[in-house]
């Protein structure tokens, strides 16, 4: 599982008239935090689902995000603002990296990173299909494992992600069930490695996240 995290406050609601483009601005502009869920499927390069899975997230910007992931196995992505912990439940395996490192120019830069996108994408109106307004943003990094990524905003705001890595997989995220700017515990963004885990990436013998 990539870094989605969060992935992310998705509830800005798409006003008469306006475009992808004006709603993702809106988005970024107005949206502090979320609180919600989440379905993942996964497609191969002949678009045959591979993978499934589904889950909850929270987020408060800037780079402060919870993904949790609950169906098939159970993994947690937390970003505490300085770093990224991705914890593998069934291998007791924590990864950290440097938040500014982990994110780049990937979905979580999109919707957890700050309002200066356009620094990290190249944003293009893509029209109104399948009843939502999209936008497609292109990563500036060459180095990104995504080549393209949509975004599509119905009348409740961001309902739907589509992400194109560079090994011809698809990526498809559906949001339901979100809130905007609710009030969030702190203590949601926070992680201690479980007693036992393994603990490897950037910083690893850093200690524990802070506040």
């Amino acid at each position: 599982m990539r870094l989605l995290s969060l992935l992310v406050a998705l509830l800005l609601p798409l006003g008469a008239g306006a475009s992808g483009l004006d709603a993702l601005h809106r988005f970024i502009a107005a949206t502090s935090s979320a609180q919600g869920a989440f379905v993942q499927k996964v497609y191969d390069s002949k678009h045959k689902l591979t993978q499934e899975a589904s889950g909850t997230l929270a987020f408060l910007r800037p780079g402060r995000f919870r993904w949790t992931y609950a169906k098939p196995y159970a993994q947690l992505i937390v970003g505490d603002g300085a770093k990224v912990w991705v914890y593998d439940e069934d291998l007791n395996q924590v990864t950290v990296r440097r938040l500014d490192r982990a994110l780049g120019s990937t979905p979580a830069a999109l919707l957890a990173g700050s309002k200066e996108i356009e620094r990290a994408f190249n944003l293009s109106d893509q029209g109104e299909k399948d009843g939502l307004e999209w936008v497609e943003a292109k990563p500036r990094d060459k180095d990104s494992n995504f080549e393209m990524i949509r975004m599509g905003f119905g009348l409740s705001g961001l309902e739907v992600m589509e992400l194109a890595d560079s090994f011809g997989q698809t990526t498809v995220l559906k949001f339901n069930a979100l809130r905007r700017n609710p009030k969030l515990d702190a203590a949601l963004f926070k992680f201690v490695p479980p007693k036992g885990a393994d603990v490897i990436g950037d910083e690893a013998n850093g200690g524990a996240s802070r506040p």
